[in-house]
């Protein structure tokens, strides 16, 4: 396949434009506001029953999202490495996806009533999601050159906080004007809202459906067929131990990623429990992140060219501790939102960065991009799960998300440490040739 085809960069972005909206109404935004606000004991306390447990809803909507990445990296490996073997990378993307998007739909029959079916449904669409990114993520080698990853990366990224934006700005028209739509119960904007992320999802994704390859040709089959998929991974896991940089990065990528994707989840749960900021406020302050996002997103590819991936990212990770040190004294609505732009700069542009980041360092021409990035991908679900866990633990034990946030400015610092060890891109090509003469 000839790369850098426009069409095929196109439809693979599209693939960002088509789930980012689960990210942002159903992660960070609507639902988390939704989730606040029905996730109640009949007293009207956060304190509820879920499963014979007593628990705080907050620290629920935590332990939620840790377990369907926990289940999500145990899956994923043997997938990416049964993808790699048979040559069906596709039928998998499409597989989570499917199962993602229909998870969502049913969430607009979320009331108290079915509180614990929905908490179980909202985790099945985080497991579709993350599962269908690692497909998504692995065509980029496939389908680009490696001077073109840091802009391909951004766009894809940008494409998608566009995309969420325009869903979000709809469904926040339903919310904030219900009557213009004929809507008379309060709650109904919302639920549709879920609805409508699950229908975009499918719609959109047709577009990478159709232009993406399969993927690379199947590899003739000996013995059992899961067997073999375990043993690709075997073998890439050799490869890795054999690529010193791409190890070291990959420690220091799961260190920050543990912080950083665990505000991107929880941090609309802060501002609506920790701040009480009404629902509006917190969907708008949502929106401005997306909108900021989509720059942030192109400032880090523009920065990583002036002065090298990993310094780029290290930018990034000073800048999240002084984010942790903010929030952690943030009291008022307009601090928040200032929070809120600082998150919406660096958020896209470091996930973005990292993806494209990994690409430059994996071999080049490799057979199975799907198995290697499966132990990125694992690598980023694993972060998720402890650092979503660490933050609903230490509010359990403390009693204040305050302390959560300080138990991640110190996950940061320990990441920015290990992306120090790593030399730039361009540093590491020339000791390469100073060896060579």
């Amino acid at each position: 396949m000839t790369k850098n085809n426009p069409s095929i960069i196109n439809a693979w972005c599209m693939y960002d434009w088509a789930n980012s909206v689960h990210a942002l109404v159903i992660v960070s935004s609507i639902f988390p506001v939704y989730f606040s606000a029905t996730a109640l004991s009949a007293s009207g306390t956060p304190e509820i029953d879920f499963l014979g447990m007593h628990i705080k809803s907050s620290v629920l909507f935590s332990y939620t999202v840790s377990a369907s990445f926990l289940i999500t990296a145990l899956l994923i490996p043997l997938c990416t490495a049964i993808a790699d073997f048979t040559g069906r990378k596709k039928t998998f993307m499409k597989f989570f996806c499917y199962t993602g998007a229909v998870s969502c739909m049913l969430l607009y029959f979320f009331t108290k009533d079915t509180l614990t079916a929905s908490v179980f449904l909202f985790g099945l669409s985080l497991i579709g999601w993350a599962g269908s990114i690692v497909f998504y993520d692995s065509y980029l080698p496939e389908i680009a050159t490696e001077e073109n990853y840091d802009r391909y990366s951004a766009r894809g990224f940008s494409m998608g906080y566009l995309g969420s934006v325009l869903l979000l700005l709809f469904n926040l028209s339903m919310i904030l004007a219900p009557q213009f739509y004929g809507i008379t119960h309060k709650a109904i904007p919302a639920r549709i809202s879920f609805l409508t992320v699950g229908i975009w999802w499918i719609l959109f994704a047709q577009i990478p459906f159709h232009y993406l390859p399969q993927g690379k040709t199947a590899k003739k089959r000996a013995g059992n067929w899961v067997l073999n998929g375990f043993s690709e991974l075997k073998k890439v896991y050799s490869q890795l131990r054999e690529q010193p940089y791409l190890a070291k990065f990959l420690s220091a990528f799961f260190i920050y990623t543990m912080g950083l994707r665990t505000v991107m989840y929880v941090a609309t749960i802060f501002g609506a429990t920790e701040l009480k900021l009404p629902s509006q406020s917190l969907i708008i302050t949502v929106l401005l992140i997306q909108l900021v996002g989509i720059a942030g997103s192109y400032a880090f590819a523009w920065l990583s060219g002036k002065i090298g991936n990993i310094f780029a990212l290290m930018v990034g990770v000073s800048i999240w501790i002084g984010i942790c040190m903010g929030a952690y004294y943030t009291t008022e609505a307009s601090e928040f939102y200032v929070i809120a732009c600082m998150v919406g700069m660096v958020m896209g542009g470091i996930q973005s960065l990292s993806r494209s980041t990994y690409s430059k360092l994996i071999p080049e021409n490799v057979p199975d991009t799907a198995s290697y990035f499966s132990f990125y991908d694992v690598t980023e679900k694993l972060a998720i799960v402890i650092g979503t866990f660490i933050y609903g633990a230490v509010e359990q034990l403390t009693g204040s998300m305050r302390n959560s946030i300080l138990a991640l400015l110190v996950i940061f610092i320990i990441g920015l440490v290990l992306l120090y060890r790593i030399p730039s891109r361009k540093v590491y090509h020339f000791e390469l040739e100073t060896n060579k003469n």
